[in-house]
């Protein structure tokens, strides 16, 4: 018994010192190329169809593009002070956008039609045309408020002509707040074709009736907001 226990005593201690030395060095070895056996295609196509955001994720964005402000709010800022038919109320469009209306016993729509796709687009316009009004007129005719306190058009508006730099500068503002990312990196074109489309709409508009509420360059920069709020990397996924 005696002989175990020294035994037992004589291999911890072994084990102690072995525990308590360096750690042997390792070096790496020749560096190889491993052989390319096959060669195999990705396939990046898109597997699934684009689909439409849901309802209340766009109702979202929307009421944060209108700034953050509750639904009976948002419903008084888009209908303005002039209360026309540029918006009416959420109850006549909750329906199209596909929310359940469980008074009248109508589900929740289940796939995108043309009237949902529809009244999108004219929550949209109504939004731009607002913003217009809030972020680039001024109450009674007086300043505009200033770039902090403005929803959409955080940019100055100058009066004139606008070359396609100036232009670019201030594109790159609302095409952040719409799609999320810098017009940078948008494909080449985009930012041209609305160039384009802005040029237009303000040549067009000072042939107009000059009794319209928006100048040219106001209703040139509404158009580009309606291109953005109708493209389709706002509304799919």
């Amino acid at each position: 018994m005696k002989g175990a226990v020294a035994v037992l005593v004589v291999g911890g201690a072994a084990a102690l010192v072995a525990c308590g030395r360096p750690p042997e060095a390792i070096y790496p070895g020749p560096k190889q190329s491993i052989p390319q056996a096959a060669l195999i295609a990705e396939d990046t196509a898109p597997k699934e169809d684009l689909r439409l955001v849901p309802p209340e994720v766009y109702m979202r964005t929307y009421m944060q593009l209108f700034g953050a402000l509750a639904p009976l709010d948002v419903q008084k800022r888009a209908r303005g002070g002039d209360g026309n038919a540029v918006f009416d109320s959420w109850d006549d469009y909750v329906s199209a956008l596909g929310f359940p209306d469980y008074r009248l016993d109508i589900p929740r729509q289940t796939q995108t039609n043309a009237l949902m796709v529809a009244t999108f687009e004219r929550l949209g316009v109504a939004l731009c045309d607002r913003a217009v009004e809030h972020d680039l007129k001024g109450p009674k005719g007086g300043a505009p408020p200033a770039l902090a306190e403005r929803a959409i058009f955080a940019f100055d508006v100058p009066r004139g002509d606008l070359d396609a730099p100036g232009f670019a500068t201030r594109f790159d503002v609302l095409h952040r707040t719409f799609l999320g990312y810098p017009a940078s990196l948008a494909p080449p074109e985009r930012g041209p074709r609305f160039y384009q489309l802005y040029r237009d709409i303000v040549a067009g508009h000072a042939k107009a009736d000059p009794k319209s509420r928006f100048t040219p360059e106001e209703a040139g920069w509404a158009a580009v907001c309606y291109g953005l709020v109708r493209h389709p990397e706002f509304h799919l996924y």
